[in-house]
């Protein structure tokens, strides 16, 4: 399929019945591409289909043929399935033997790192862009330490600290929390290296409303991305120390809706600072609800590649397939109460 094709394409989305998969097929609709309903579970799929008249493939993750198939019509292919550590390489490598993109919504490391060292001599054969990660987490930091470099590749240091004012997790969530036991990386002397134990944790300051918060090292899906295409001698990601203690409690309630779209109130912020030398540059992105913030991410992420505005093949970084200012200005304009502060 070439870019012309591509264009006007559909666009596959694997775990459409799913919490997030739902804000991404509709994120689609608004964005005037037909999303086709992809999943494992016929009746699911079956009961979301009726809404929007949409096309339906039931498919496994262990018939690859059949999984291949089920890509081969498409521009692109989404996977909003987790774990991510079943279903990244599966879809992955179904999208690129179909010649199709891919973007998922991974904030597990080792997703990534498998997608990376599998996939990219194959997309970049096949002429197609594998992108992990092209969601809140992962994605944002990667796209705002990018936009901050403004053109240059080399940081001495960066810190992203994440700000949630509450965490309710999805059923997706928790399980990937359980499964997801691998050790984290972060950046350490410009290599990969393991996170302390016990994890440093420190206070940091938040734009207001947020303002001072206990935070602990925890780093995410984006230190694997920054480092694909960046040289930063120490990356130190940081989320605040409340909303994860909401979601280690089993009794921590779901996300509830609060409006038409399907949002809950939850409010967001990401922030980063680099150094280089004496020179300190911080920029901020705030927002609303984590998980619904990440449709308009990774469906600006699949209209570009759809549209032939990707920089190019092989497995690549959100701030490396993309120009991360225009994203994240597309952002501003396409995801509601999104905004980046500088």
């Amino acid at each position: 399929m070439n870019t012309s094709e591509r264009a006007s394409a559909p666009v596959l989305v694997y775990g459409a019945t799913g919490h997030t998969g739902r804000f991404v097929v509709d994120e689609l609709l608004r964005r005037g591409v037909t999303p086709v309903l992809a999943g494992r579970d016929a009746e699911r799929l079956a009961a979301v289909a009726p809404d929007h008249g949409l096309e339906v493939r039931e498919v496994g993750l262990d018939d690859r043929d059949r999984l291949r198939r089920a890509a081969s019509d498409v521009g692109a292919v989404v996977n909003c399935a987790g774990p991510f550590l079943d279903t990244a390489v599966p879809l992955a490598r179904a999208a690129v033997g179909a010649g199709a993109h891919y973007l998922d919504l991974t904030a597990e490391q080792s997703v990534v790192r498998e997608l990376y060292r599998r996939l990219d001599a194959p997309a970049r054969h096949a002429g197609v862009a594998v992108v992990p990660a092209m969601a809140f987490y992962g994605g944002l930091a990667d796209l705002l330490v990018t936009s901050v470099l403004d053109g240059d590749t080399r940081a001495d240091a960066v810190d992203v600290a994440i700000g949630l004012d509450h965490w309710w997790p999805t059923a997706g969530t928790r399980v990937t929390g359980h499964r997801n036991t691998a050790t984290r990386q972060v950046i350490r002397a410009g290599r990969l290296a393991p996170l302390a134990d016990p994890a440093p944790t420190r206070t940091w300051s938040f734009r207001e409303p947020l303002g001072d918060h206990a935070v602990v090292e925890l780093p995410f899906s984006e230190v694997l991305t920054i480092h694909r295409h960046l040289r930063v001698g120490e990356l130190r990601s940081h989320l605040n120390a409340a909303p994860l203690q909401e979601l280690r409690d089993p009794t921590t309630p779901a996300p509830s809706p609060t409006d038409g779209s399907g949002r809950s109130a939850q409010r967001f912020t990401v922030e980063v600072v680099v150094r280089r030398g004496a020179e300190r540059r911080r920029v901020s992105a705030e927002g609303r609800d984590i998980y619904a913030v990440s449709a308009p991410i990774v469906v600006e992420g699949a209209v570009r590649l759809l549209d032939g505005r990707g920089a190019g093949a092989g497995a690549l970084a959100p701030g490396q397939a993309f120009d991360a200012d225009d994203v994240l200005r597309a952002l501003e304009r396409e995801a509601p109460d999104f905004r980046v502060c500088r």
